[in-house]
């Protein structure tokens, strides 16, 4: 699978469903891509579709293995949407809709990523 090298790539291949990227195969994957890229700070995140899962990383590739993984994050499928964070330590709630699922995700973030901070590559 073709690995975006930047994170605007990283956000226009997810959109576009290009083929052969993250996510273009998972039908259940646009409304909450495109809830995510409403939102700045999220927008200036690596987004990264694994395992039936919208994460988002804080630096485009290449990474250290493995990339670091430490922010919340939405578990795909049929509503309701579960919001977790990193490595499932603690699901953070349940939404109704793919907004919803993603201000969960924004309620949870780090401070360093907001404020003068959002949208910037941390």
């Amino acid at each position: 699978m073709a690995e975006a090298p930047d994170v605007e790539t990283a956000w226009t291949w997810l959109l576009e469903r290009r083929p052969g990227t993250r996510g273009w195969f998972d039908d259940t994957l646009p409304p909450v891509a495109a809830a995510a890229y409403a939102k700045p700070v999220l927008r200036g995140l690596y987004p990264f579709h694994t395992h039936g899962t919208l994460k988002f990383i804080r630096d485009a590739p290449p990474w250290h293995e493995p990339p670091v993984d430490d922010l919340p994050y939405v578990v795909l499928g049929e509503p309701p949407y579960s919001v977790h964070t990193a490595g499932r330590a603690t699901r953070l709630g349940e939404a109704a809709t793919a907004e919803d699922a993603i201000d969960l995700v924004m309620a949870h973030l780090p401070p360093e990523l907001s404020g003068d901070a959002a949208g910037r590559h941390l």
